[in-house]
């Protein structure tokens, strides 16, 4: 896994939602109780660019048709039947980091699951 300093954002603790780049990958980045949390820029229900939601009860909300997801688990709520990827996060001081697998590790944890 490769870890990639978000540039930009300072973890102050504040809440946010916003589209950052980890390496070559869009993430939807969220600071929501004190906490970091990344994921897959993009709904699996219609695509909607999560950058643009909000955060609800512990929910990331798609701003296009407000299907919401869990800010740990990136499972949708109930009845949805989807999930958006997560990333891991760490925090050094201020700076926020997120990991992002290569194709060829995440096929090698496919075959190890």
């Amino acid at each position: 896994m490769n870890w990639h300093k978000i540039a930009g954002i300072e973890h102050t603790g504040e809440p946010f939602v916003k589209q950052v780049k980890a390496g070559n990958k869009n993430i939807c980045l969220v600071g929501y109780e004190g906490k970091v949390f990344a994921f897959g820029l993009y709904c699996p229900h219609a695509g909607g660019n999560l950058g643009y939601g909000w955060c609800n009860n512990g929910k990331l909300v798609c701003p296009i048709h407000r299907y919401s997801y869990d800010l740990q688990t990136g499972k949708g709520s109930e009845g949805q039947n989807d999930y958006i990827d997560t990333f891991p996060v760490k925090i050094e001081g201020r700076d926020i980091y997120v990991g992002v697998y290569s194709f060829f590790e995440r096929i090698k944890q496919g075959f190890n699951t």
